[in-house]
């Protein structure tokens, strides 16, 4: 383009700003309305509709090229499974914006009660168009429609669906072998515990009924038929049996050894009772701890005696020492720096009167007196060498220069410490707390042993 044809561009444009004419784009300016709707007539003003999951149809008020000029009326409709939440018709107007809100939202159906006992699954939430499948826990069974759709209704397709329980529950009788009588008699007490029913449902039983003699009656010889039957809350119910077959055979009767304890199970001689032994403090035991009457007649294992400990002093080690007393014996060792130790002389004269009271509680004193290398011990009239002495004293790692006592219980576990003398009665007190020392209490009792201190 030359420099003359430019020229005569710039002017026509020039000329059209300032006078305007339709279809330019331009516009005189003028107070009056119609000179405003002159100036945006066919112009597009408000933003373009778009719904999603919907339809869109426009007018404009003149007919112009532009579905969105000031004055066009939109009506919007929503697919099938949607609907309009907002305005189904806006306008466009001045302010450049439409008349109101729109928006296509999926249908959805209420939310489905969840059925006791059971549950259900959806393809598609409470959404237009989804499936819903119901099942049931175990041992209920399924009263309804296995399936129901959301409809456009915004309904479900069915009725709610319940889960109930038809299932009878399960039940098994315990099995009993054959129960040998007491000895000269033709009965026998028969235990066993109740057969726990199992619901195949909510696994709750609201009965449970025995024909027959209940556990813990005593069986006369012969054979005995029983019957267990259970319910459960929807009244189904489940039914076994079981029978009880009695015989009578025994063993000869024994004793408890001298300075020990015997106690049995069952009728102390019967076939299958089973006898424990066990010894006094200060014995050990010989034989069998335990003998069960065997179904040839006799009682199983060796013939069970008590004798004294014998405490070897001779041995190589401190610890060596202590292995002796494992599980048998408590150990309370006494060290001083000297024989003349207030503290030891007021503890050891306070020990004498007390023999009893150790005797009844296991406990064998071990003295530790003097200072390397003239440091000596005894167990009673038992000398310990210097050199056990000083093993022992560093094993458990006691002063030899002040005044210490150290109790070990039944197993070696170092359980108190004292750093001055305490009585008898304190130091009985301490061990009556020990839970193996209740066991040996109650066994005392029932052997009728005792100690006035």
């Amino acid at each position: 383009m030359d420099c003359r044809a430019v020229a005569v561009f710039l002017v026509g444009v020039h000329l059209s700003f300032i006078l305007g004419y339709e279809g330019s784009g331009y516009w005189s300016y003028g107070d009056d309305e119609d000179s405003y709707a002159r100036r945006y007539k066919g112009t597009p003003w408000c933003a373009p509709i778009k719904v999603k999951h919907g339809y869109v149809s426009c007018r404009s008020p003149r007919g112009e090229h532009y579905l969105n000029v000031m004055g066009a009326r939109c009506t919007i409709r929503c697919k099938k499974g949607y609907e309009m939440h907002g305005s189904s018709e806006v306008l466009c107007m001045a302010s450049k914006r439409w008349s109101g809100s729109y928006a296509c939202r999926e249908i959805r159906c209420p939310k489905l009660d969840m059925p006791a006992n059971g549950g259900y699954k959806c393809s598609d939430g409470s959404y237009f168009n989804s499936r819903c499948e119901f099942f049931c826990s175990p041992g209920y069974t399924l009263k309804g429609e296995r399936f129901v759709t959301c409809l456009s209704s915004k309904t479900w397709s069915g009725g709610q669906s319940t889960c109930v329980d038809i299932e009878p529950p399960k039940i098994k009788c315990p099995s009993i072998r054959d129960k040998t009588a007491d000895p000269g008699k033709l009965t026998v007490r028969v235990t066993w515990d109740t057969p726990e029913g199992k619901d195949t449902a909510d696994g709750i039983l609201t009965d449970v009924i025995l024909k027959g003699n209940p556990p813990g009656t005593r069986f006369t010889e012969g054979d005995h038929k029983m019957s267990y039957t259970v319910y459960d809350r929807a009244g189904n119910k489940a039914s076994c049996k079981f029978s009880v077959r009695v015989r009578v055979r025994r063993c000869g009767p024994l004793t408890p050894p001298e300075n020990g304890y015997m106690k049995c199970d069952s009728d102390t001689d019967n076939y299958g009772a089973t006898c424990m032994f066990s010894c006094m403090g200060g014995f050990e035991l010989q034989g069998s701890s335990a003998r069960v009457c065997q179904s040839g007649l006799t009682w199983a294992g060796a013939e069970t005696t008590c004798l004294p400990m014998n405490i070897n002093v001779g041995v190589r080690s401190a610890a060596a020492l202590l292995d002796q007393f494992y599980e048998k014996r408590r150990v309370l060792i006494v060290s001083a720096p000297t024989a003349a130790n207030h503290y030891y002389r007021f503890q050891m004269d306070n020990l004498q009167h007390s023999q009893c009271g150790l005797d009844l509680r296991h406990i064998t004193v071990i003295e530790l007196v003097g200072t390397y290398s003239a440091q000596i011990g005894r167990i009673r009239h038992r000398i310990i060498p210097p050199a056990l002495a000083l093993q022992l004293r560093l094993l458990l790692q006691i002063s030899q220069s002040s005044y210490n006592m150290v109790l070990l219980d039944k197993q070696g576990v170092d359980k108190m410490r004292y750093t001055f003398p305490i009585t008898a009665a304190e130091l009985f007190t301490t061990i009556d707390t020990f839970p193996l020392r209740k066991d040996e209490m109650l066994l005392q009792q029932q052997a009728g042993q005792s100690c006035q201190s």
